[in-house]
């Protein structure tokens, strides 16, 4: 642990504000240890189950993890941390691809200000998802052979995945996802009190051997992002959504699957679902990537039991998920100018993510982008690559924001690449990842 800081404190509640308030104001960083539940009993002349119960209060909010030998440890991306403390710091002139964020020029929702909703105004006790909403929800879903019999509405992809693992699972339930595999999620789970099981990926989805032995270690639960998966681009294909569907079908039907179909419209790719193949399942489709992420509206659908209880804790809290931005959403779905511009900025996408990998591929450099917004491009050294991009006028993403136990990489956003900056940032990446004359692959 960093000298500068000072645990204090005389209860558990306490001792875990202090240790969040050192992580807050940067004098905790990632990775930094704290001490043994017994030694810092003694340094704050506490009851070492007093302590263990703070540390337990902060691996319950997602802000610390304890990893045997290795003891407890702030998380790479704790809870607490404010998400401006995490962002890459991209000096001035360099070309910043780290964002994940579609391109904004691609975005209908800037041209659609002017839409308003002339219905009259929704009041307490009416439902929850509108008639016009839930009408198109079900056809769409149903289009791609998701069962829609029940939907909910949430507050974005993220949003929906949180209600539904909390409506199913229990603090210290294991959860299989993907590794590499979209941060946030990783943090979500994290801070819900659950366990993660990594499943590695290839361009197809993830590995059935893989979801086979979660299986078999008892998770409760499998998150999967069916395509434009978040870092590495892949796409669940049929012969991999017909062979997880048979593993699932003839395991554990009580397992919940979770599906994030997080930029529908825009992945380049067509979607294999594995939605129905369990009791107990999820399918969560998110306006925000296509249609602009201040559009906070996703579709959740799955069996009965999961949107009821999902709806119910929607009941107590918010309520439910603003029937103006649920109108907003309907009207560009259903517009036939905003379905072109969606079309033309999946295009541009897949344009760029296929030239790039090219570009890489010519320089000898292994990629990886079948879909959505990013390439994954595996490295020997995520720090030594970054620093060296950063030299030569590019920022791209750590993969280490990504990862559980596969190897390093880094991910770069495509959403904004011009044509003309492809070849250059192939050139800057194969230079960064040169050792010793050649390039590593």
């Amino acid at each position: 642990m960093r000298v500068q800081f000072s645990i204090a404190g005389t209860g558990a509640e306490s001792i875990a504000a202090s240790v969040e308030q050192g992580i807050s104001s940067g004098a905790l960083a990632p990775g930094d240890a704290l001490p043994p539940v017994r030694e810092l009993a003694g340094q704050l002349g506490v009851n070492p189950n007093t302590a263990a119960a703070a540390y337990r209060l902060l691996r319950d909010r997602g802000a610390v993890e304890t990893s045997g030998r290795r003891g407890t440890r702030v998380r790479r991306r704790p809870a607490t941390t404010p998400r401006s403390l995490l962002a890459l710091d991209v000096p001035a002139g360099v070309r910043d691809l780290s964002t994940g964020n579609p391109d904004p020029a691609l975005l209908p929702i800037s041209t659609v200000r002017q839409w308003h909703s002339r219905r009259r105004p929704v009041l307490y006790g009416e439902p929850a998802v509108s008639a016009e909403l839930w009408q198109h929800a079900r056809a769409a879903l149903s289009a791609d052979g998701i069962p829609a019999e029940h939907v909910a509405v949430t507050s974005g992809a993220l949003d929906g995945i949180e209600r539904v693992l909390t409506a199913q699972l229990r603090p210290g339930d294991r959860v299989a996802v993907e590794d590499p595999g979209w941060a946030n999620l990783l943090d979500v789970i994290a801070a819900l009190g659950l366990s993660v099981d990594p499943v590695r990926v290839d361009d197809d989805g993830p590995l059935v051997a893989d979801v086979d032995r979660a299986l078999s270690r008892g998770v409760r639960a499998l998150v999967v992002t069916p395509r434009a998966q978040n870092p590495t681009g892949a796409a669940v294909s049929a012969s991999r959504a017909a062979e997880l569907r048979t593993l699932l079908a003839r395991r554990d039907n009580e397992l919940l699957v979770v599906e994030d179909d997080h930029c529908a419209g825009i992945s380049g790719v067509p979607l294999h679902a594995l939605a129905g193949s369990t009791n107990h399942w999820a399918f969560v489709r998110s306006a925000s990537k296509a249609y602009g992420p201040d559009l906070r509206v996703a579709v959740l659908a799955g069996d009965r039991r999961t949107v009821e209880r999902v709806q119910g804790r929607l009941r107590l809290g918010p309520g439910w998920v603003s029937h103006l931005l649920q109108d907003l959403a309907v009207r560009m779905w259903a517009d036939d100018s905003v379905s072109r511009r969606i079309h033309q900025a999946e295009e541009r996408y897949r344009g760029s993510r296929v030239r790039l990998v090219a570009a890489l591929a010519r320089h000898g450099v292994v990629a990886h982008g079948r879909s959505g917004l990013n390439v994954w491009i595996p490295v020997p050294d995520e720090t030594v690559a970054i620093t060296r991009l950063i030299t030569a006028g590019w920022a791209v993403a750590p993969g280490s924001r990504f990862r559980i136990d596969s190897p390093p990489g880094i991910r770069v956003t495509i959403a904004d690449l011009a044509d003309a900056e492809i070849d250059p940032l192939a050139a800057a990446i194969a230079g960064a990842l040169r050792t010793a004359g050649r390039a590593s692959v």
